[in-house]
């Protein structure tokens, strides 16, 4: 199984661009996971925000085929604890999915037609982070859920 990251625009923030990183590189290579930054909508300014939602999605459709399992890292989404969370990466890993891709959409979330192509939305808090940080907070629980499936102590709870 492969696990996929996929982002509209990219970090400009060093720090955060390398904490990302480091967290990222400290995944076994068995978990097969990849971040793919997607390119900001051109003329962006001059469009609505539900024209925005539509041409980022169609930007993210682009990326995944129909066999593959999306999850929306969203607003609405349920909201897991650490643990919870490793449990759904667990039960995924030995499920027959090939790829899992997990979404950040842009400033205004995403469209209808991407909604209503996931099969899942998860919410990392109530409040609302910028997306760069989003992407940390994600790979980050992404190593723990890896520290807890190892039984590690990286976890305290």
């Amino acid at each position: 199984m492969r696990i996929n990251l996929i982002c509209i625009g990219k970090t400009d923030d060093r720090e955060i661009s390398e904490r990302v990183k480091y967290y990222q590189n400290r995944l076994p290579k068995h978990w097969n996971f990849d971040i793919k930054e997607i390119s900001d909508v051109k003329n962006a300014k001059n469009l609505s925000a539900e024209l925005l939602k539509v041409e980022e999605g169609k930007l993210f459709l682009n990326h995944f085929e129909n066999s593959d399992f999306i999850i929306l890292l969203d607003e609405k989404g349920k909201q897991f604890t650490s643990r919870e969370f490793a449990g759904k990466i667990d039960h995924w890993m030995n499920s027959s999915f090939k790829n899992i891709y997990f979404l950040i959409g842009g400033a205004y979330g995403f469209s209808e037609e991407i909604y209503a192509r996931a099969q899942e939305k998860m919410s990392l808090s109530k409040m609302t982070f910028t997306h760069q940080m989003i992407r940390l907070f994600f790979v980050e629980q992404v190593y723990r859920a890896d520290q807890i499936l190892q039984g590690k102590p990286y976890h305290n709870d």
